[in-house]
């Protein structure tokens, strides 16, 4: 949908919202190619209500390719983008997810720039006898060849390293308390925010944004008293969009329990000042986004496990793990808060031992009849 003026009736990002007509530049290429991003951006936040930061910085992998290229966008070409993505590639080795990125900047730019309702290839055909034209195209750009394009030892944990991981960092605190070292509200913190990641399926922005007030009660389970629901208020954005909020239903009493017990006994502790974050740090702040990765990483590393884990895994391990336990994938989808359930597929990777169970349960189901005589 096109975002339009409400005093001029134009839309946003056109010609005549950041371009004086009729004017001439001292270095007018410049001016004209700037006048562009700012209508871009302008059409893609007032219009479209992309994030500010998101659009920043899909304008500036543009600005980066018109540096690298020399030239400007009514004089690009497929040729020139070709060569691009070729040193992305070859010599800085990005991975696709990263490529794919740098190149939906580029064609969402020439897409707004070639189309009628923004007036550029005009006024570029006025000013410089030439007008920009789409660089991109379906044989240059790089297609979704599989579902899941990370890293391959970024996988869920079996059952068996999950406990692992959590016996260690109960053990970290059970081992500082006896020997009355410092530190151990931050490994009890440490416990239970591994232990709530897990059990509610978080990524590790919306485990370290959480307040002690984003959990409630759930009137179909009430042995979880106040802990029943989990609301999640800063779920991942769609293309640059607002946080998506969603709604985690809680499903593991050992998990409410911890919680219940660290948000009423062991935080007041660490509180210094007025604050509803969940996680604190030591000088009582609330604690970081970039700080898990760490905290986990310690944990992982004291337990012997695989050091590909990252604190997402814990995510895989909560979408498996309930897969393996039957639960319906529309539920588990809406737990995780993705759109399409091939997202949630794609997180999917089950155990040897449920492959085994599935296997036994499929070949009584087609050797049963059999047995009888029926024809398969």
């Amino acid at each position: 949908m096109i975002g339009v003026n409400v005093a001029k009736g134009v839309p946003q990002g056109s010609v005549s919202l950041v371009l004086a007509p009729d004017v001439s530049f001292l270095r007018e290429d410049e001016a004209v190619f700037e006048a562009m991003v700012e209508g871009w951006k302008a059409q893609r936040i007032g219009g479209r209500g992309l994030k500010r930061a998101s659009v920043e910085k899909t304008a500036a992998i543009v600005r980066r390719f018109q540096e690298l290229t020399n030239e400007f966008p009514w004089r690009w070409s497929a040729q020139m983008f070709d060569e691009w993505m070729t040193d992305l590639v070859s010599a800085r080795a990005l991975a696709p997810t990263t490529i794919r990125s740098y190149q939906y900047a580029v064609r969402s730019f020439c897409a707004y720039l070639c189309s009628e309702h923004y007036g550029w290839v005009q006024e570029c055909e006025r000013r410089f006898g030439d007008h920009p034209t789409q660089i991109c195209h379906e044989e240059n750009t790089l297609k979704h060849l599989q579902d899941c394009e990370g890293r391959p030892g970024r996988r869920p944990l079996s059952r068996n390293e999950v406990q692992a991981l959590l016996d260690r960092a109960d053990s970290e605190v059970e081992a500082r308390l006896d020997s009355g070292r410092k530190g151990a509200l931050t490994a009890y913190r440490d416990a239970t925010l591994l232990k709530v990641m897990y059990a509610w399926g978080l990524r590790d922005n919306e485990a370290a944004k959480l307040d002690i007030t984003d959990f409630y009660r759930n009137p179909h389970a009430p042995q979880f008293g106040g802990y029943g629901m989990l609301h999640v208020r800063h779920g991942k954005s769609s293309a640059g969009g607002a946080p998506k909020r969603r709604s985690v239903v809680s499903m593991h009493d050992w998990a409410v329990e911890a919680i219940q017990d660290y948000i009423e006994n062991v935080r007041p502790m660490a509180v210094k000042a007025k604050s509803s974050a969940l996680w604190l740090t030591e000088r009582g702040t609330r604690l970081g986004t970039k700080e898990i990765p760490d905290r986990f990483a310690y944990y992982r590393d004291e337990a012997g496990l695989d050091p590909d884990l990252t604190p997402h895994c814990l995510r895989l391990s909560y979408v498996t793990h309930l897969i393996e336990n039957g639960v319906d994938p529309v539920f588990v989808q809406q737990q995780v808060g993705h759109a399409f359930q091939s997202t949630t597929a794609a997180y999917t990777a089950v155990s040897t031992d449920f492959k085994n169970r599935m296997l036994k349960d499929a070949i009584s189901k087609v050797m049963l009849p059999s047995s009888r005589g029926d024809v398969q």
